[in-house]
């Protein structure tokens, strides 16, 4: 089985479709585990549903996602986020509410826990130091866990309870071995380690590997889109700073 892994689309429909056609290329795919943030920032909420839901999908909810349907306070948002969360809540249908609205916050999926933020705080957590990671593994029931949230990839090993993080270097298969570990494969929609191009992950059960890898798609595209919804300059701007 082999599982593409994706996080934080955030509506970029352009940049979705090049990962999908990228995995499609590259052995293909089963099905899709998505982390959260389908939406928010991005100019095609509903499309970007419904390309996703075409597949098998496994997915848990971002805090965008929530936001979006009255589910999360966005009160401690910046400003450019909080706009585009009540514009995005005005695009969606009432299918496509009610489908974010019932995601969960936490789902498993063989060895893997899947979460936006971490295990401590499943929506808004950034899990980016020594003390968040240990908190999320000491309350993972598997060896595996999976986040996005911060649009910044990664490998984190436990290390007998002192967790380092590792760069997850593009296009390496990363071997899952008995040392427990927490994996961001990065993020689809609005990249923020100064690279623009999407990140995505293939999980690999039969060989037990996990690869990272990055694609380029048409970020003028996208940016248009967003400035005919009227969104906030800053996002359109930040796209092609990869920040």
């Amino acid at each position: 089985m082999r599982a593409l892994i994706l996080s934080d689309i955030h509506s970029n429909l352009e940049a979705l479709a090049a990962v999908l056609l990228n995995a499609e290329g590259r052995g293909g795919f089963d099905e899709i585990w998505c982390l959260g943030d389908f939406v928010g920032y991005g100019p095609d909420p509903g499309s970007c549903l419904e390309r996703v839901r075409r597949y098998g999908l496994l997915a848990v909810a971002g805090n965008h996602d929530y936001g979006a349907v009255g589910k999360a306070n966005v009160d401690d948002f910046n400003d450019a986020a909080k706009a585009a969360i009540h514009w995005t809540s005005g695009q969606l249908s009432a299918a496509e509410a009610g489908f974010l609205a019932g995601l969960p916050t936490v789902v498993t999926a063989g060895p893997f826990t899947l979460v936006h933020g971490s295990l401590r705080d499943p929506l808004f957590e950034y899990l980016l130091d020594q003390r968040s990671a240990q908190a999320t593994l000491r309350l993972s029931a598997t060896p595996f866990c999976l986040v996005g949230h911060s649009h910044l990839p990664f490998f984190c090993r436990e290390n007998g309870g002192s967790p380092l993080f590792y760069e997850f270097t593009e296009n390496e298969e990363f071997p899952l071995g008995e040392e427990r570990c927490i994996i961001n494969p990065g993020c689809v929609g609005q990249p923020r380690d100064r690279d623009p191009r999407p990140s995505y992950a293939i999980y690999d059960s039969q060989a037990q590997t996990i690869q990272r890898r990055r694609v380029t798609y048409d970020i003028h595209e996208t940016q248009e889109k967003m400035r005919r919804a009227r969104l906030p300059q800053y996002l359109v701007e930040r796209l092609a700073q990869g920040v």
